[in-house]
């Protein structure tokens, strides 16, 4: 990875609707990209879908859920352009290992509704 610290602004934001949003970082693989990027989607389709359903617990997940693929891509949290190449690694390590956690255990928890758990 390359040294991130003396990209410019216009390569750190993009402007919509007039508001200034930070760019993802630039050094992430594309497989992981693709991962945090699956993520994000599913995330934040729960959140629109939270309010169709009766779990309490669903909006507070699906959010959970955003924040850490934003944070995993660079978009919140520490910039990434002050990070070094070693942190920007253990940012979206930490964040994909939580993300492919959460899932897990939303997988994990839908299967056991059988007989054990009538």
């Amino acid at each position: 990875m390359s040294d991130l610290s003396g990209t410019s602004d216009d390569e750190r934001f993009f402007l919509h609707s007039g508001r200034r949003w930070r760019k993802t970082d630039p050094s992430l693989p594309e497989d992981v990209k693709a991962q945090l990027m699956s993520h994000l989607g599913r995330g934040r389709s729960g959140v629109r879908n939270s309010a169709k359903g009766d779990d309490g617990a669903a909006l507070p997940r699906a959010r959970r859920t955003v924040q850490l693929a934003k944070e995993g891509l660079g978009e919140r949290g520490t910039p990434w352009w002050e990070q070094s190449a070693a942190e920007r690694t253990a940012r979206w390590t930490t964040a994909l290992e939580e993300l492919d956690g959460m899932q897990a255990l939303r997988r994990g928890g839908a299967s056991r509704k059988g007989p054990a758990g009538a």
